[in-house]
């Protein structure tokens, strides 16, 4: 497979939200209004259709409305990576297809999982990789996550890496974050491109100091997370530090009391969205847990907290 040159990808890549109606209906407006305060929120790119994006509670025509929504309206401001994992390799080569004619600048992909004791083996997901790869011909982001069940060991990755060379990004969102993202970067040396981390970054500062050059948060509060990459990337490690321990007990209770949910009920506090309702058969925020939430958010004043008002 001939490999084109693209630009490497690094930075802030947060993770979009849906926004929805009272009724459960998707809100396309409130959509546009998320990318919006993003791109002002000083992001380098945009994830959309991830797991905090409750993709698994999408249809495949809500799906590709969304894809066609967000691509046309970021229009080029900002790079848009699209999720498109699927256990099935047809359907995932599909939505990737999709995506990219679209105009997606990567894809991101979970190994094929359905539920705890179905997966598939190595050389199946290489496989299945590499006919994403065929398909779409652009930069492919691989998610590391407990979610999935499935174990990627270091030597794996680096062999899909070196394999299927479209793949070249990872979201490193497992425990013990930090040592497994040296030990990619040690071991894959220039097949891996694009070593991020995740899942709110709350583990950011570690991730950082281990080689990470980029990180995927929600969309909660990336402006504020903009100094602790920026201070890192110049070699400023105490004021990254410090940066970062000004917003860690936000992260923190983001990542352990609220979820995907906190990114929207701070959206819609500050008017972003009209609603921050999540789809059954999750669970809505519990009123005191949001606000302890928007409490947390005043202290810091994130621009979602305020964008709309």
């Amino acid at each position: 497979m001939q490999v084109q040159k693209t630009p490497l990808y690094s930075g802030l890549f947060p993770v979009a939200p849906t926004p929805f109606t009272e009724s459960g209906d998707i809100d396309f407006e409130g959509q546009r209004r998320v990318l919006d305060c993003m791109i002002d929120q000083q992001v380098d790119g945009i994830c959309i259709l991830a797991n905090y994006s409750e993709q698994f509670l999408l249809s495949d025509d809500e799906r590709r409305l969304l894809v066609e929504l967000c691509l046309s309206h970021v229009d080029g401001r900002k790079p848009v990576m699209v999720t498109c994992s699927h256990f099935s390799t047809r359907i995932a080569v599909e939505r990737a297809r999709y995506a990219a004619e679209r105009g997606a600048t990567l894809l991101m992909l979970m190994p094929p999982y359905h539920g705890s004791g179905l997966q598939a083996n190595e050389a199946h997901m290489i496989e299945h990789f590499a006919r994403v790869a065929d398909a779409a011909r652009i930069p492919i982001m691989v998610q590391d996550a407990p979610l999935s069940g499935v174990p990627l060991s270091v030597p794996f990755l680096v062999r899909l890496a070196q394999e299927v060379p479209l793949v070249s990004y990872f979201k490193i969102e497992v425990p013990f974050a930090a040592a497994k993202l040296r030990n990619l970067i040690e071991t894959g040396k220039a097949a891996i491109a694009g070593p991020f981390d995740g899942e709110e970054a709350i583990t950011m500062m570690a991730d950082l100091e281990a080689g990470a050059t980029g990180t995927m948060s929600s969309a909660l509060c990336p402006d504020l997370l903009r100094p602790v990459f920026d201070h890192h990337m110049a070699g400023r490690s105490t004021e990254a530090a410090a940066a970062y321990a000004e917003v860690l007990p936000l992260i923190n209770y983001e990542n352990r009391q609220c979820g995907l949910r906190a990114a929207k009920s701070v959206m819609r506090e500050g008017n972003v969205i009209r609603c921050d309702a999540v789809r059954h058969p999750l669970e809505q925020i519990h009123p005191r847990t949001k606000a302890g939430l928007i409490e947390l958010a005043r202290g810091l004043d994130p621009l979602a907290l305020h964008w709309g008002r």
